[in-house]
């Protein structure tokens, strides 16, 4: 795990200072504290910063280059079939000089050019420069689990895995973009390929870009999860074998995800996810499983004693921390690191667990696209029979452009389950001159996505957009920058995309039926884990900022959201925000809404204003 950063000037004679390169690089530190490299070569320059996982060696630097050095990469990533694809290369005549996974992807590149990423098994985001065919070639993994933003002007191109890198060169201008930050309202993040920042992008999962020299830029999408084709399952032994298949398919990804020279564990919140990856970790590992989990005071959050549950029964070397209500404290590091507005408050938990696990390994597998995959979420259930007023459906199928097609009454519901501001609140949150600046509505930018599923039911219709949008824009996020802001790397197996294919087979009704979700998975785990534990209800990974907005941040909220320079920049309608917090503070819960508020305004102090300086919590 890295972080990349480079510079591509489309003018030959015009050189990239290698100075400028390293200083974006600078801002990446957090990313890759095991060194840096930086490549030049006339008008193009890319950066690196190391996180040593793989051949710890001075050999599995970067930038990387073939034999002759006509191509060079950076990685930031794990190609989790690396020794596979070394094999094949070595027996077509390539030469490698080191053990490391980044090299398997310029001689890739070497025969397959711009289809070398359907070879590739892992989290990816790498840009790579052939000196031959004079073009930057960029690309994203599947599922979205590492960042890469760009930024294409007339005379070049820059791209980094995180905004502030781009931001720190001195030609770029830094002024928000309205309408994704509409976007972030309602989604609780700027889905891409937006960014909050006007003119900066974010590459697509399974997206690649070709890059040329006279600035032409051809997007291609390399991979699209399917959910057309169905397995049979007709008597109790067909679903017993899928069952069992679940698990040697999941246990498959784990064991390719235990690829390290560094120590390694797992995070173990006490969920089902989590802890079937624990317990499949447990019978492939040698040594005990080291494993992290965080907790609350307040038991409604508080999932410790079922990761010591799963902890106690496979033996592991677990290590736990208590969060206390001291998020003021944390806040400029989240807004800092995330770099743009991010509302999701189970980014404070991942912080702390991803800080704790630091302590004592450098890589950690986690649970995370269980939910996504089989159906883990309660607004999937009920999509076959809504309860969404007609009223409430008419009134979003009014926001939509004319010539598409009706919004059905199941997509709605899962628009107003699942997003924060909605149109609704728009109405009463946005002045009338934000709200001028957005051509399509936000729901349309979900409606585009169920348009285009091949799922046949409204619950795998909803999981199909989640793995492509929600989780990606937001969950994927969240536990990346989270991670990366203290040097660990997370790895989560559930979204290997074989995993993920095979999934998409699974009959929905045996993932969400009759009020239960993630059933199949749940009755797989049988063997692994407690029936307490598996037929517990759902907690999420949640904070308890309904708490801390009525106490502990009450006039820390009060102050920035209803600050004078909150009121001057015009997005908002003071008197409703003013009438939500009020509404929190008297029992009501508005506590989402009212983060998504704050980091908001927050973003703003730091990124736009320059007001809000920012910490390092190490």
């Amino acid at each position: 795990m890295c972080g990349i950063a480079g510079v591509f000037n489309f003018d030959p004679a015009r050189p990239v200072d290698a100075a400028a390169v390293r200083s974006m690089t600078d801002t990446l530190a957090h990313r890759g504290p095991d060194g840096s490299g930086v490549f030049c070569q006339g008008s193009v320059g890319l950066g690196h910063r190391r996180l040593a996982i793989v051949d710890l060696s001075p050999l599995g630097a970067q930038p990387m280059g073939n034999e002759d050095g006509s191509v060079q990469v950076v990685l930031n990533g794990e190609i989790y079939n690396h020794h596979e694809l070394r094999a094949s290369l070595l027996a077509k005549g390539h030469a490698f000089r080191s053990q490391a996974d980044t090299e398997v992807i310029v001689h890739l590149w070497e025969e397959r050019q711009e289809r070398c990423v359907e070879d590739l098994q892992g989290m990816f985001a790498f840009a790579l420069w052939d000196a031959n065919r004079q073009v930057l070639f960029i690309a994203r993994d599947r599922e979205g689990e590492k960042p890469l933003f760009y930024m294409a002007t007339p005379d070049r191109f820059l791209f980094a895995s995180e905004l502030k890198a781009i931001l720190a060169d001195p030609d770029v201008r830094v002024n928000p973009d309205t309408v994704a930050l509409q976007h972030y309202l309602a989604y609780q993040s700027v889905p891409a390929p937006m960014s909050a920042f006007q003119g900066i992008r974010k590459l697509r999962p399974a997206e690649s870009l070709l890059v040329t020299r006279s600035g032409a830029q051809t997007p291609r999408t390399y991979w699209k999860l399917s959910y057309a084709e169905k397995r049979r399952v007709e008597t109790a032994s067909d679903l017993e074998a899928l069952q069992e298949e679940l698990i040697e398919r999941l246990k498959d990804a784990v064991r390719q995800r235990l690829m390290s020279d560094v120590p390694l564990g797992a995070f173990l919140s006490g969920g089902v996810d989590s802890s079937l990856i624990v317990a499949l970790m447990a019978g492939l590992m040698e040594r005990p499983v080291k494993t992290f989990s965080i907790g609350f005071a307040d038991e409604a959050y508080n999932e410790l004693p079922y990761a010591r549950v799963v902890a106690e029964r496979y033996k592991t070397e677990h290590h736990e921390f208590m969060v206390t209500p001291d998020a003021r404290s944390l806040l400029t590091d989240l807004v800092w690191h995330y770099n743009e507005p991010f509302a999701d408050s189970s980014a404070i938990p991942t912080f702390y667990v991803s800080k704790l696990a630091r302590e004592f390994v450098t890589v950690a597998l986690t649970g995370d696209g269980g939910d996504e995959a089989f159906g883990g979420y309660s607004r999937y259930i009920g999509l076959d029979a809504p309860t969404l007023s007609s009223q409430d459906h008419q009134a979003l199928q009014a926001t939509q452009p004319k010539g598409l097609a009706p919004i059905s009454l199941s997509q709605a519901q899962y628009y107003y389950k699942l997003t924060h501001f909605h149109e609704l609140y728009q109405r009463e949150l946005f002045a009338p001159g934000f709200a001028g600046q957005l051509e399509t509505p936000t729901f349309e930018w979900m409606a585009e996505k169920f348009r285009r599923s091949d799922a046949a039911s409204p619950a795998e219709q909803a999981m199909q957009v989640d793995l492509g949008f929600y989780l990606p824009d937001t969950l994927m996020t969240k536990v990346d920058v989270a991670s990366m802001a203290y040097s660990l790397e997370t790895r989560p197996p559930f979204l290997d995309h074989r995993f993920l294919e095979f999934a998409a087979t699974v009959p929905s009704h045996l993932k969400v039926s009759g009020g239960l979700t993630k059933k199949i998975l749940k009755d797989a785990a049988r063997p692994f884990l407690p029936d307490r534990l598996i037929e517990r209800r759902k907690m999420g990974f949640g904070v308890p900022i309904d708490l801390w907005f009525r106490n502990e941040l009450r006039e820390f909220v009060r102050g920035t959201l209803l600050s004078q320079r909150a009121r001057e920049r015009g997005y908002f309608k003071t008197a409703f925000v003013e009438s939500l917090i009020a509404r929190h503070e008297a029992g009501e819960s508005w506590q989402y809404p009212i983060w998504n508020l704050l980091m908001f305004e927050l973003w703003h102090q730091m990124f736009i204003d320059r007001s809000l300086s920012r910490t390092i919590s190490r």
